[in-house]
């Protein structure tokens, strides 16, 4: 692959060996931090010190994490960076044990003498939010000896995750698809594009190839997320919580009723997935719609080079200011923060990365397609989001939670749709645009709000003690499947099973706790943000930009309040479903004028 074409990672590691160095380094200096252990109590010094320590440490940490995510996941078949990412684990694990004293230590100082302390020393004057966090938290902050055996376990536990991306990236062997002009290749990094195919037959085989090699490892990935799960629910009875749902939610201050409210909105809601399937069906002239032909296209594919995506993208956001917009362009065409195309060993998925000493990067497999333009409007959203959070704040505050993050994503995706919508009537370029806006919706708000609810139903068993087989997941998310699905595409036979494996496709997800649900809430602050921007509202880019700089300096929900948006009431989700149905009927009625 040419270098122009792949991430910067000379600019974080000139090579492998500087890449051990920095680990090498950290290893040597975690004795350093044992020096504190004991003293932290001794004066608002000796705090401050212990705060500079160990934010050195955890900065180079940071960036050997960043080179091993992106460097295996550009190629999960090369052993020395399956090594690396393997030595990063445990040497994380190791930091954070080293640290794990000092969150107890602080406790017993005592708040009231911690704000006296942030007052007098301008050393510690950034910290109230933080000690703000820990006070909240602090029921469920162990003492010192148990704070270090949990950072302890934290590599073994993460062996489940390990084995399961390791099966899905790695050992899983496709079928090929039926192309038009001979065999394709079924992989992770192709599958998402077979699935837009204009031709049925090769959607239908790159479908089943896709689950049919996930359906053959069932039992050994069920026996992955079982693992996955009851350190879940380990972690949450250690920490003292009710459930492993407010272990989830509590260290971010969300409310519970944040969660269920995207469950019920949901369910209030299927209805308009389910109208959606019919429009398809009629537009697409099929007697019975199947689960390969949810993305099957209605208009003739639009080739975007990365370039031109890039210049549309950057059309789309050009509301949030000049700046914005050099920034994001600089960054994906010239500082090389995206590994842009597919390639051997290339594992599935998209994602943003970063660490306060490194650049924003993004890994994914771009196709020239409408699809691909979006996942990279998405991604740099993320990479937004960090780029101005971790040049504003701290290092204590540098990092934000998903809460946040996915709003910033998915304000990119909408702002760029929006954009596009206005410029361009063309009815077959209005399609595949609403098209691909279904697409982000059928993953935002279908599969993740389904995940969700399998999510909670697994978790609530693990606690009762009750079985995760192979058999029980699958057939929990084939019903929930099903009933998204209704009557209008067809789910029997070897199909529901096939539909039952989804589940096992998203080893990234299921193993973070409750992450999915995030997507949803994420999607519809999105919305109402872009629409705020869009239409020029007064303070609009100003209260947004002022959210991203905030990243982790403020709760999730205050900082999207900053932005003009209230994700603890349901009416932001609502709104979204609102603007899913009117999606809905544009593309019934596009379509009907098109026939």
């Amino acid at each position: 692959m040419d270098k122009r074409f792949t991430w910067n990672s000379e600019s974080v590691f000139p090579d492998p060996a500087a890449w051990d160095a920095a680990v090498s380094t950290i290893h040597a200096r975690l004795p350093d931090l044992g020096e504190f252990k004991g003293h932290l109590a001794d004066s608002p010094d000796t705090l401050a010190d212990w705060f500079e320590t160990s934010e050195k440490l955890q900065r180079l940490m940071a960036k050997a994490q960043v080179y091993t995510s992106m460097e295996y996941s550009c190629d999960v078949g090369d052993q020395g960076a399956a090594a690396r990412a393997d030595r990063v684990r445990s040497t994380s694990a190791q930091l954070s044990a080293a640290m794990s004293f000092a969150l107890p230590e602080m406790i017993a100082i005592g708040f009231p003498k911690l704000r006296e302390w942030v007052a007098a020393d301008p050393r510690l004057g950034h910290l109230n939010h933080y000690f703000d966090r820990i006070e909240r938290l602090r029921e469920h902050i162990r003492a010192p000896e148990v704070e270090e055996l949990l950072a302890q376990v934290g590599d073994p536990l993460s062996t489940a995750v390990s084995a399961h991306a390791v099966l899905a990236n790695t050992d899983l062997k496709f079928e090929p698809a039926a192309g038009v002009d001979g065999p394709e290749e079924v992989a992770q990094g192709t599958i998402s594009h077979l699935l837009t195919s204009p031709n049925r037959e090769t959607r239908r085989t790159a479908y089943e190839s896709y689950a049919d090699a996930h359906l053959q490892m069932r039992h050994t990935m069920a026996a992955s997320l079982a693992g996955g799960i009851k350190r879940d629910v380990f972690y949450a009875r250690a920490r003292r919580f009710p459930s492993s749902l407010d272990a989830a939610l509590a260290p971010n201050h969300i409310p519970a009723a944040v969660f269920h409210n995207v469950i019920r909105a949901f369910r209030d809601n299927l209805g308009t997935w389910h109208r959606y399937w019919r429009v398809r069906r009629r537009a697409l002239g099929l007697t019975s719609l199947k689960p390969y032909d949810t993305r099957a296209p209605l208009a003739p594919p639009i080739n975007i080079p990365y370039e031109v995506s890039v210049d549309w993208i950057a059309e789309g956001v050009s509301p949030l200011g000049e700046e914005y917009v050099r920034i994001l362009r600089r960054g994906a065409l010239e500082d090389r923060w995206v590994d842009i195309y597919p390639n051997k060993g290339k594992r599935m998925g998209a994602f943003s990365t970063g660490s306060p000493d490194t650049s924003p990067f993004i890994f994914m497999s771009y196709n020239d397609d409408i699809y691909s333009m979006s996942t990279l409007a998405h991604e740099l959203g993320h990479s937004m989001h960090s780029y101005y959070g971790r040049r504003t704040q701290p290092f204590v505050y540098s990092n934000y939670g998903l809460f946040q993050a996915e709003v910033a994503s998915n304000m990119h995706q909408a702002l760029t749709r929006r954009h596009l919508l206005a410029t361009n009537k063309d009815p077959q370029f209005q399609i595949a645009v609403i098209e691909e806006a279904m697409s982000n919706f059928q993953r935002y708000f279908f599969i993740m709000p389904s995940l969700a609810r399998f999510e909670l139903e697994i978790h609530e068993r693990a606690e009762r003690g009750g079985a995760l087989t192979a058999d029980y997941l699958n057939g929990l998310m084939a019903d929930l499947m099903a009933e998204v699905y209704g009557d209008d595409v067809e789910l029997t036979g070897a199909d529901r099973d096939r539909a039952g494996s989804t589940w096992s496709q998203f080893h990234t997800h299921l193993y973070s706790n409750f992450y999915v649900y995030q997507y949803a809430t994420g999607i519809a602050g999105a919305h109402h943000l872009a629409e705020r921007v869009g239409s020029g509202q007064h303070g609009a880019v100003d209260d947004y930009i002022a959210f991203l700089k905030s990243a982790g300096s403020m709760y999730p929900l205050d900082g999207l309040k900053l932005a003009g948006v209230d994700m603890a009431s349901p009416e932001p989700v609502q709104a979204a479903f609102a603007t899913l149905a009117d999606m809905v009927t544009r593309l019934e009625e596009l379509t009907a004028a098109k026939s």
